[in-house]
């Protein structure tokens, strides 16, 4: 069964043009829009790509960018591992989306409203429930609120696979139980009679993974994502080595200073006694 949160599929079915009715409603869900309070249109922005950033070349890439009516302006993102990054990462890309709309010469007012959507697959932020959200307040006047310019929030799926009663009148609910691989069965279908948006985005998930070209391209992208992992582990562990080679050089000249004989150095450290020999030159 293929995850409707790989970022691939979540792009197809949520990101691009054709899939307003499904994207429209779950940010409504995700912002408790309902009723007259609801947005009624958006326009998907295909453009994934920030523009660099000056400082490191840093390049970032949404998984959905959208403008709703009023031009907000909203990112969604998928982040399936936890990097330990995901606070300064969601401003990162926040202030990065803020900020290239406004034109030489034009006032400060002009800049749209952003609200950042982060559907995350680990235990963050570390709040009681499973959907947070976050404002720009006063510390000690809880309810002012400087600006509704940033919006976050946070979708967190672990916390939400702990709850033990899924509450299907709540569309958001009804949302992260289609997200979720693992739900069962008929709640899936539960929850797809009740939603005609998440019937639409069920719908367009088949079309998808019944297509042999999608697949084949979505295969090709995950055994390169495979290959750039076993890269970075490659070089991580090499980096590992080379750390643990010097803690062991800084262990054999400690213990030569304090007197050691070169056969104790060489059974405590494993070094060889060539390299021993030659960092007990180095620091005779």
């Amino acid at each position: 069964m293929y995850d409707p949160l790989d970022d691939f599929f979540f792009y197809k079915v949520m990101g691009e043009k054709g899939d307003e009715v499904q994207l429209l409603a779950f940010i409504n869900a995700v912002l408790g829009k309902t009723g007259d309070e609801s947005f009624t249109s958006i326009e998907i922005l295909e453009d994934k790509k920030l523009t660099p950033d000056v400082i490191g070349k840093k390049t970032g890439i949404l998984d959905v960018r959208a403008v709703l009516h009023g031009n907000k302006r909203v990112n969604v993102e998928v982040q399936l591992q936890d990097q330990y990054n995901m606070d300064r990462r969601s401003l990162f890309y926040l202030s990065r989306e803020y900020t290239r709309w406004l034109k030489e010469g034009e006032d400060y007012i002009e800049l749209p409203d952003i609200i950042g959507i982060n559907i995350v697959n680990f235990n963050f932020p570390q709040t009681k429930h499973y959907h947070s959200s976050f404002h720009l307040r006063e510390d000690t006047e809880k309810d002012i609120i400087l600006t509704n310019a940033l919006e976050i929030h946070y979708i967190n799926m672990v916390k939400y696979r702990k709850q033990r009663n899924k509450n299907l009148n709540d569309p958001l609910c009804r949302w992260l139980v289609w997200f979720n691989k693992n739900s069962p069965p008929e709640l899936i279908e539960e929850a797809v009679k009740m939603d005609n948006a998440i019937q639409t985005a069920a719908e367009r998930m088949l079309t998808l993974t019944a297509d042999e070209e999608v697949i084949t391209a979505y295969n090709r992208r995950f055994m390169a994502s495979c290959d750039r992992t076993s890269e970075i582990n490659c070089a991580h562990n090499k980096g590992m080595e080379k750390g643990m080679e010097q803690e062991k050089i800084l262990i054999a000249k400690n213990m030569f200073i304090k007197g050691y004989s070169i056969e104790s150095i060489h059974e405590i450290t494993g070094l060889g006694l060539e390299k021993i020999r030659e960092i007990i030159k180095k620091n005779s």
